[in-house]
């Protein structure tokens, strides 16, 4: 087999399938990422939904046994939302991320790399592969910036030369000898807008995150959050694009090359308060599609509640009110509470102190009188 000719073949043959941009890799162990994963671990830098193993993380013949090669794959995604809602005094809106736009970006990058590893075997029945998208143990970006599809960006983004880092990666490991592409040298420079707007101070320094203080990671949890976090959050339900929005090499970047990515705006710029009291089946059937579901609805809720507060919305207050009265899932409750807190209206004293009376959870409690707290100061 000339793999010369098949690495011709399988470019050609991905963009058949919507593959954007793709790139081959060694499979040599990744040194430098394993020193800075390690790093990031001794700084307690890692959201704790990556694979805490770092020899995995970093060395494909373990994953693969006799890895030669990986091919990386990037598939583009829109970054405008054609006919927005708007949001209203009466009906706010939240957001859900770009990332988190149309189906599940995790389905459509497998279906590619599905049909590549079928259209490999079409040719070579032998060959072993292991394809793996964002929750496998490789890193997709340290792959795709050894496979030439991009360069690691200050924002800790892979931005391409084509599509900006409006782009989703996935990668193939294969027992293959493809021959590697070369890798594209850092182009971001002197620039370091996304470090110096990043809303929590997440990006420590250009290429390195602490992901605890990400608001992409932040609303993705299920607890309570902390102060400090709620009024940065604005009316995001789900993830954050801020480091990509300032971006220079995303000035003008919009793509809509794929049905699967496009955005139902009602969907992905939803109304807040109807997302209070929705139904686990309502909620799998509205937005179960979506990437930013794969945590339930509970983050999602918290997270709007928060967005309700941050908006200071009065017609909100009686939605509060049922969640702090008969929602039985204290954070929800509490967060509630610190959002009629928030909004600052005098029949929420009343509210508050009702709820305490008849309120067990020592949390909860706390967010209640942190609630009255706030608006006896507004009425002094």
């Amino acid at each position: 087999m000339d793999f010369k000719v098949l690495k011709e073949e399988i470019i050609a043959y991905s963009k058949t399938i919507g593959i954007d941009k793709i790139g081959f890799a060694s499979a040599d162990t990744f040194e430098n990422l394993k020193q800075r994963l390690i790093t990031q671990q001794e700084l307690g830098y890692q959201s704790g939904f990556e694979e805490s193993d770092v020899i995995k993380r970093t060395h494909p013949d373990l994953l693969l046994p006799k890895a030669q090669s990986i091919i990386a794959i990037a598939l583009a995604y829109p970054s405008k939302l054609k006919n927005a809602p708007r949001s209203t005094k009466e009906d706010r809106r939240g957001i859900f991320c770009r990332a988190s736009w149309g189906q599940d970006y995790h389905h459509v990058l497998r279906d590619r790399l599905n049909k590549l590893e079928a259209f490999i075997l079409e040719k070579i029945p032998e060959a072993k592969m292991k394809s793996m998208v964002d929750t496998g143990e490789l890193s997709d970006r340290a792959v795709a910036e050894r496979a030439g599809i991009g360069w690691s960006g200050k924002n800790c983004a892979i931005i391409t030369p084509e599509f900006g880092s409006y782009v989703y990666l996935g990668e193939m490991i294969t027992n293959l000898p493809f021959e590697p592409d070369t890798p594209i040298e850092d182009q971001c420079g002197t620039c370091n807008k996304c470090v110096e707007v990043c809303p929590t101070n997440a990006l420590v320094q250009g290429g390195q995150l602490d992901s605890s203080k990400c608001i992409a990671f932040l609303t993705q949890t299920k607890g309570f959050l902390a102060e400090q976090y709620r009024v940065k959050i604005g009316n995001r339900l789900y993830g954050c694009d801020t480091c990509q929005t300032v971006c220079p090499e995303n000035k003008g970047k919009d793509f809509h090359l794929h049905a699967e990515m496009e955005p139902d705006p009602e969907i992905v710029k939803p109304k807040l308060k109807g997302l209070l009291h929705i139904s686990n089946k309502e909620f799998k059937e509205k937005y179960g599609m979506l990437s930013g579901s794969w945590r339930g609805k509970k983050p999602i809720q918290r997270n709007a509640i928060i967005a309700l507060a941050h908006y200071k919305d009065e017609t909100a207050i009686p939605d509060l009110e049922k969640v702090l009265a008969n929602d039985p899932r204290p954070v929800l409750r509490g967060t509630a509470a610190w959002a009629l807190g928030k909004i600052g209206n005098k029949e929420s004293i009343a509210i508050l102190e009702k709820a305490a009376s008849r309120e067990k959870d020592e949390e909860v409690l706390r967010e209640i009188n942190q609630g009255i707290d706030m608006l006896v100061k507004v009425e002094k």
